[in-house]
């Protein structure tokens, strides 16, 4: 009897391995929308692409799957929000998934923020990744923004550096802003907690891969810090009426499986 009992959870992990893994070539891609109402027009007609996450150690979609994926949209600005790798070994595989994106040509270019596992690279590894992107045409920001002037109005992109490695420096990455809108990139979304009196348009970030595996909640998240407690690890919220997107990221940390979370690939606008 034990034999037949020890048989069958042995099938159902076998099962589950597979089908997490399965998940993890199922991209979802996502359109949202959010409101702006005091935002000029030139600001509001802006779709961004935006990637989180990339976990080159287990990725799952080649780099034609991405261009496939991404190639039919409008894009004027790319958002990458962090964790590309954490090996050194993986940095040469990076090259063709920027070469997908350089090819789209944005309008207003393309922008990276790093997360906790990109610092988990020795500093000379880390450098030979930051210059990777930048030779992509890819303008890195580490709590510190750039200004893109439109036709009505700025658009500030401010990138604040990683929370969960301790940092991020959000005065910092505000410091001289000018009027306009604000889009904010950062990794983990939890930075948002100690942005009570800090004025922003949109923030967008990844960090929690929607669980990737929930069994039937992410409690394995809730040492993350507030946030995952309260049950937000991916989608679009408020947090004093300020929107905030998490993404549930493209590639996979640890397992290369997902249970109750899909890959994604997001482009947002604003009305």
């Amino acid at each position: 009897m034990l034999f037949f009992v020890i048989l069958f959870f042995l099938g159902l992990f076998i099962f589950f391995l597979i089908k997490g893994n399965k998940n993890t070539k199922d991209v979802a891609v996502k359109k949202i929308t959010v409101r702006c109402p005091d935002r000029k027009a030139s600001a509001k007609n802006i779709k961004i692409l935006h990637l989180s996450d990339l976990h080159l150690e287990n990725l799952s979609i080649s780099p034609k799957e991405l261009d496939e994926l991404i190639s039919a949209e409008p894009i004027d600005l790319i958002a990458l929000t962090g964790d590309f790798l954490d090996r050194k070994r993986s940095i040469p595989k990076l090259s063709a998934y920027l070469e997908v994106l350089r090819k789209t040509n944005p309008t207003y270019g393309t922008y990276a923020v790093f997360g906790n596992h990109d610092y988990v690279l020795k500093e000379e590894d880390f450098e030979t990744l930051k210059k990777m992107l930048q030779h992509y045409g890819i303008k890195t920001l580490q709590n510190e923004h750039v200004t893109i002037q439109l036709e009505e109005e700025c658009l500030n992109i401010i990138g604040i550096d990683d929370y969960t490695t301790n940092r991020s420096y959000v005065q910092k990455a505000f410091h001289g802003v000018e009027e306009g809108m604000r889009l904010v990139l950062t990794h983990d979304p939890s930075v948002i907690l100690e942005m009570e009196n800090i004025p922003f348009d949109y923030l967008l970030s990844g960090h929690f891969h929607g669980g990737q595996i929930n069994l039937p909640k992410p409690y394995h998240l809730f040492f993350k810090g507030k946030l995952p407690r309260m049950n937000i690890i991916k989608g679009l919220h408020y947090h004093n009426e300020r929107p905030f997107y998490i993404s549930e990221g493209l590639g996979q940390t640890g397992v290369n499986i997902r249970i109750g979370s899909r890959p994604e690939i997001t482009f947002h606008q604003f009305s």
